[in-house]
């Protein structure tokens, strides 16, 4: 497999993993569940409102 390849390869993956994580938010905040999270080697609860910045899709994924 060529460099190029594995590049647009981890590409895909990214973007399919940014738009899972922005469907499960979303889905926690029509159903109005708060969302867990792993912050400094603990489990945080975070209420749906308040979702944190860096779980946030800044981008659309793409199809």
């Amino acid at each position: 497999m060529t460099t190029e390849r594995k590049i647009e390869l981890r590409q895909k993956i990214d973007r399919g993993i940014k738009a899972a994580v922005a469907q499960a938010l979303e889905e926690h905040r029509r159903a109005g569940r708060p969302i867990a999270v792993w912050r400094d080697g603990k489990v945080a609860i975070i209420p749906v409102p308040e979702p944190p910045s860096d779980l946030v899709l800044q981008e659309k994924p793409k199809p």
